[in-house]
């Protein structure tokens, strides 16, 4: 019973908290405050009232359109808060049973409850980043470096709270102390390596094109999967988001547009790398350990 309150609760903070996503994501870009002004429509400065503020409600509620000049409010809002609040959910309801225990040791409790936290931040991270990404092809450093510094601190905390209770990446492992640092070492080669191999495909791209086809920031996108996900689970995430962008440009291409009037076509858009890459991260951090054990056993390891 106790579990299935605390998956319910952190959905509605997830609920919240994307709400909360949806002001960030319709502000930064234009440079305002998160804080002030209060919540307004975008179209004609309309103040909400405080049920014109409730996530998901207020949208099916107002169907989608503002209540005092009808403009169209979007449905990135209802579908970002939703996807927090789901994710959110998923964390709580895998948090380890031992972590319910009053019996458990309370720098247990503690490390786990810092390890939850961390993994709500870090879909919170993914799916703010996918945004800003697929609407303003922007990833900012001040998200994707603090957000790879806390992906590798959480590491540590997973190593410390290893023993019996370690998660499923590693085992039973019965680390020492002398080890926490030697695999630590490890995973921070991992981030560099997943950042290096897309500088390194940047480079050959434009060694041949002679212009930039990958942003700096899907590379340090790629150290933030490989802190939170280690590098199997960062490379997973990389072929994961390619294939998915490589779907979407042959869509663009089936689709006839204004595009066959341009000089080079629907080949000079730019499509979003990082929100492929993200997608690919938020299913690599919840399904990546059995898609990874199954390739394995098909391509006979």
């Amino acid at each position: 019973m106790i579990r299935i309150l605390g998956t319910i609760f952190a959905g509605l903070l997830g609920l919240a908290f994307g709400s909360f996503l949806n002001v960030c994501l319709s502000r930064w870009p234009e440079g305002e405050s998160v804080v002030a002004p209060r919540s307004h429509c975008r179209n004609c400065t309309h103040t909400l009232s405080w049920w014109e503020n409730i996530p998901l409600f207020s949208w099916l509620a107002l169907r989608g359109r503002c209540r005092n000049c009808h403009a169209w409010i979007g449905v990135r809002y209802p579908l970002v808060e939703l996807a927090v609040g789901v994710l959110w959910a998923v964390c709580a309801w895998g948090f380890p049973q031992w972590g319910l225990n009053p019996d458990a040791p309370v720098s247990e409790i503690y490390l786990g409850l810092a390890i939850l936290i961390g993994e709500m931040t870090f879909y919170w991270l993914l799916i703010a980043l996918a945004m800003l990404d697929a609407e303003n092809l922007w990833l900012p450093d001040w998200l994707t470096l603090p957000g790879t510094a806390l992906g590798f601190i959480v590491f540590v905390f997973r190593i410390k709270l290893s023993s019996d209770t370690i998660l499923p990446t590693y085992g039973a492992l019965g680390i020492q102390n002398g080890m926490l640092w030697h695999l630590a070492f490890h995973w921070l080669l991992g981030i560099l390596a997943a950042a290096g191999l897309v500088l390194l495909i940047r480079w050959v791209y434009w060694f041949i094109r002679r212009r930039e086809g990958i942003g700096l920031g899907d590379a340090k996108l790629m150290a933030l999967l490989a802190a939170w996900l280690g590098l199997p689970g960062a490379l997973l995430a990389f072929g994961l988001g390619v294939v998915l962008g490589a779907l979407v440009a042959v869509v663009m291409l089936a689709i006839p547009s204004s595009a066959q009037d341009q000089p080079e076509g629907w080949a000079a858009s730019k499509l979003p790398l990082g929100t492929f890459l993200c997608v690919g991260g938020i299913v690599s951090g919840l399904w990546g350990q059995p898609l990874i054990a199954a390739y394995m056993r098909w391509a006979g390891f």
